[in-house]
């Protein structure tokens, strides 16, 4: 089989597994966690490594938020199974990035991996993650391109695959929807918020040998659970999240 065809497979079959893809990565953290000397930096580079990881965190969500609310039906993104796709989304943010969903997947977890503050973990993390979607990313534009053909290579040859630019930024036609977003990523948000409490309740174990939550930690946790579980309720019984020309 030729390479570029191996790899084709392979990404495919990632794209179906996807989802996946955080569990592996909230496994390896725990050595990670257990394995690394936090007081190692200072408590104020403690702070500041702290204060990052959160602040990348909400920046991949945000960037996502941006991608999704300005998505019109029939793009690709949403399916599970197969690549499908009935339009090239080429403006707004994917006039300045061809990936902006995976973009911000990347920014989520590596700031929930520096919130560990162990580098190697972040670095292992970071690695794996472009092992991964390389390859998804691949299968995604050989199918685009299959299916678009020009159309699809001037979009590739004018926007980076991953690293946005900003120097030809053109404007959605799709006005952002608050909707969209609301329906699309409210699972996300609640996986973030669960993967911060998770390393800082190991961290706590791992310094100190105790398994503790603070109250801080309850309400945060409580309160994700009323937004994202009041959301879901209202996905599934109402229509009031519902846009005909959203995905």
């Amino acid at each position: 089989m030729a390479l570029v065809d191996s790899l084709e497979r392979e990404g495919n079959w990632l794209f179906r597994w996807r989802g996946q893809m955080p569990v592996v990565l909230f496994v390896l953290a725990i050595p990670a966690i257990y394995l690394t000397d936090t007081y190692f930096f200072s408590p104020r580079i403690r702070t500041v490594l702290l204060v990052a990881s959160v602040a990348m965190c909400i920046f991949g969500q945000v960037v996502r938020a941006i991608a999704v609310g300005t998505t019109p039906r029939g793009t690709s993104g949403r399916n599970r199974e197969a690549q499908e796709a009935t339009t090239l989304n080429t403006k707004g943010i994917y006039s300045i990035v061809r990936h902006p969903l995976y973009v911000g997947n990347y920014l989520m977890w590596a700031g929930i991996a520096l919130f560990t503050l162990s580098i190697p973990y972040f670095i292992i993390m970071s690695l794996l993650f472009w092992l991964y979607y390389e390859r998804i990313m691949f299968a995604e534009e050989r199918y685009l391109e299959g299916k678009f053909g020009d159309e699809f290579r001037e979009w590739a040859h004018r926007v980076p695959a991953f690293l946005p630019s900003t120097g030809d930024h053109r404007p959605s036609n799709i006005p952002f929807s608050l909707k969209t977003v609301l329906r699309r990523e409210y699972s996300g948000i609640l996986a973030a918020v669960i993967g911060f409490l998770f390393v800082s309740v190991l961290r706590r174990h791992a310094t100190i040998d105790m398994w503790h939550i603070t109250n801080g930690e309850l309400w945060i946790l409580g309160a994700t659970l009323v937004f994202t579980f009041g959301l879901r309720i209202i996905k599934k019984t109402t229509n009031w999240l519902n846009e005909s020309d959203r995905s």
